[in-house]
């Protein structure tokens, strides 16, 4: 960004902008159509914004990823889209310069993409920007510090989507015959049920055994002192043993540590935890609860 353009009131940066440009075609692509005309009447008539209404492009219902091939994607645009890429392709044909301004996120990075590659926008002057509100000034500081596609993001969205596709085709269908009709399964529900399944397995598995624990009440010149046995007892047998051992034994405090302690006071509530430990501690329901708390 030139230093000047820094102290420039929003106007006059519109205006020195519109001159680094030298007055070009503009096309500017946002995901949400409720952000192109303000963003249209920020830029103004040397900018034409048009909205992808989300992403423009996706997996193939058949043959969507070649595995064999290093797990290949084939993508294609989506039926509602066709007559979207076809309007977005004829203004950018027409632009001197494409501004692809779809969200930071994950997803947003993947539209980008996915604009680039499908409008065919490699020899065109194309620019990412992203801006975290829609203002003015953000429009415009956006403008003036374009980026490239960040493709470790657009990278991060593909292996999400194709791990969707490949859990999602292979499970659904043998939960719909083995257990019934519209279920699904996911890259993540999958694994977090197999790991529920096997932590129950284990807790089937599990052999009780009983054991005793031995707590001792000691007579001081100030009181008593109270004091756990770290050792536990797996019989009655072996326990009343030691007890009868100690009966005419004495005990004396061997070392005291002191050292500073900070405690600090329970977090306040929100109004989950506040349902949650009015249930615990007063069994009350969840409407109760915010209805005492309402009064």
């Amino acid at each position: 960004m030139h230093p000047v353009s820094q102290i420039l009131t929003d106007d006059s940066r519109l205006k020195y902008i519109q001159l680094q440009i030298s007055m070009a075609k503009n096309l500017v692509i946002v995901e949400s159509p409720a952000k192109a005309k303000t963003i249209e009447g920020y830029l103004g008539k040397d900018f034409i914004v048009k909205s992808s209404f989300g992403h423009v492009r996706d997996l193939a219902k058949k043959d969507a990823i070649d595995v064999e091939n290093n797990f290949q994607p084939n993508y294609i645009v989506s039926a509602d889209k066709k007559q979207i890429v076809s309007e977005l392709k004829k203004l950018a044909k027409e632009a001197e310069v494409v501004w692809l301004a779809t969200d930071e996120d994950r997803e947003g990075e993947a539209i980008s993409w996915h604009l680039f590659e499908t409008l065919n926008l490699a020899k065109k002057e194309t620019k990412r920007i992203t801006f975290n509100e829609i203002t003015k000034t953000a429009i415009l500081k956006a403008i003036e510090s374009p980026r490239e596609i960040n493709k470790e993001l657009v990278d991060a969205q593909q292996a999400r989507r194709i791990l969707d596709r490949l859990v999602g085709f292979e499970l659904s269908p043998v939960l719909w015959r083995k257990v019934r009709p519209s279920l699904s399964a996911g890259r993540v529900q999958s694994v977090a049920v197999k790991l529920i399944v096997e932590k129950e397995k284990e807790i089937d598995a599990f052999k009780t055994e009983s054991f005793y624990k031995v707590t001792g009440l000691f007579n001081a010149d100030k009181g008593e002192i109270k004091g756990d046995v770290s050792k536990q007892f797996k019989s009655e047998k072996e326990l009343v043993s030691f007890i009868e051992s100690c009966k005419t034994d004495s005990f004396e405090v061997e070392d005291v540590t002191m050292k500073p302690a900070t405690k600090k006071p329970v977090a306040p509530f929100t109004t989950s935890t506040l349902q949650q430990e009015a249930s615990l501690k007063l069994g009350f329901s969840v409407s109760r609860t915010m209805q005492v708390a309402q009064r």
